[in-house]
């Protein structure tokens, strides 16, 4: 019988205007949205409907915004289609939406959870701020390749590697300012389609967010984590984890780590997995999922 699995999304899909109907349809997502704005102290739920953009896609408000905006689709598959959320035997998540996933697996509570993505979205932020550095995603060209585009374009004492293993012909690299324009220019060289600067606050899931490893592990060891109720496929590994500690390390670890989507997807679809839904804002999941394998169905709920 074919499984069904969660993707939740990462930074990157918020939007202006998104949740807002949830809001104002769905009691379960609006008290959400209200719980939210006690725990953090300010109106999450005003940046998410109003913007401005700038404030929204800053990584200290996106991060909280996207976890609660998909934990409010959720509510809406729930009303919707109760059997699909109770058949659900598996979740895996982009960077930040890893946490939305364990959050959905009983891993965390929800204020726990939110706690959790404040306290990493600053620390990401401040991170970035000491070290100025972006990142790029590469299309049309295979690992082997931007490896070497990446030890072209990195210069002495610079950071540039692949942070994000998405799908075939599509990898995102993470690093220094310098070193991401110089691979940006060099990669038509190499034979890329396309090299697009992403619109982040520095190099995610590299060494130069070292200094966040701390302040989330301090967050995280506050937190009891519990077994999770349904596979939660990890970032870090592309596997899936029972031992609330394992998962903590590798929460920790994740920050600085490359993001392996695409072996996570592959894991999920070797396990049964060919019914999937994108819970929670944008396409992107639903058109990595395509490039991955075009026969598997990728529903959306919320966008």
């Amino acid at each position: 019988m074919s499984k069904i699995a969660f993707l939740f999304p990462g930074q990157g899909a918020q939007t202006v205007g998104m949740g807002q109907s949830l809001y104002d349809s769905l009691p379960a997502a609006r008290q959400l949205f209200d719980r939210a704005n006690a725990a953090l102290g300010y109106d999450l739920a005003k940046i998410c409907f109003e913007g401005p953009a700038d404030e929204l896609d800053s990584t200290v408000y996106s991060q909280p915004a996207l976890f609660v905006t998909s934990l409010a689709a959720l509510e809406q598959l729930r009303s919707q289609s109760p059997d699909i959320v109770l058949a659900c035997e598996a979740a895996a998540g982009l960077s930040l939406g890893e946490y939305t996933a364990m959050t959905f697996a009983g891993v965390m509570e929800f204020e726990e959870g939110l706690n959790v993505v404040r306290q990493r979205g600053e620390a990401m932020q401040d991170a970035s701020d000491a070290n100025p550095s972006g990142m790029v995603s590469i299309l049309g060209l295979d690992v082997e390749q931007v490896q070497a585009l990446c030890d072209e374009a990195r210069g002495p004492g610079e950071v540039l590697q692949i942070a994000n293993f998405l799908c075939p012909a599509n990898i995102a690299i993470s690093g220094s300012n310098a070193a991401c324009e110089k691979a940006a220019a060099l990669a038509e060289k190499y034979g890329a389609m396309k090299a697009i600067p992403l619109a982040v606050a520095g190099a995610f899931h590299t060494p130069l967010m070292q200094s966040a490893v701390e302040k989330l592990a301090t967050a995280l060891a506050k937190v009891k984590l519990q077994k999770p109720q349904r596979m939660v496929i990890s970032n870090v590994d592309a596997q899936p984890h029972d031992d609330p500690e394992e998962i903590r390390d590798l929460l920790i670890r994740q920050v600085i780590s490359p993001v392996r989507w695409e072996d996570s997807m592959r894991w999920l679809l070797g396990s049964g997995c060919s019914t999937f839904y994108e819970v929670g804002p944008g396409r992107v999941l639903r058109g990595l999922m395509k490039r991955i394998d075009r026969k598997v169905a990728c529903e959306g709920v919320l966008g």
